[in-house]
């Protein structure tokens, strides 16, 4: 899955149109990707249809303006862990 194509589904599943956002957004799919990478999840994972889900929730749990609690959600936290044990098809 290309960058660009993770940023338009992070967008429909945040309901965002337009591209007034798109830098922001990408800053944040860049930091969830970070993070699930630094949580064992195998990169090949990351970047596949497999984490679209997860990288949408966890944008949406940092897509925070002001309220000053940027955290992840459970949901987050345990389709994360899950992800971590599921291994690439590498074939």
């Amino acid at each position: 899955m290309t960058d660009e194509e993770l940023l338009q589904k992070v967008k429909v599943g945040l309901g965002i149109t337009g591209t007034y956002q798109d830098e922001a957004l990408k800053i944040y799919i860049e930091d969830v990707k970070g993070f699930l990478v630094e949580a064992g999840v195998q990169s090949e994972i990351v970047n596949s249809s497999d984490s679209v889900g997860v990288i949408v929730r966890g944008v949406s749990d940092l897509w925070n303006y002001g309220m000053g609690t940027a955290e992840f959600s459970q949901y987050f936290m345990q389709r994360a862990a899950q992800l971590s044990y599921k291994k690439a098809d590498l074939e």
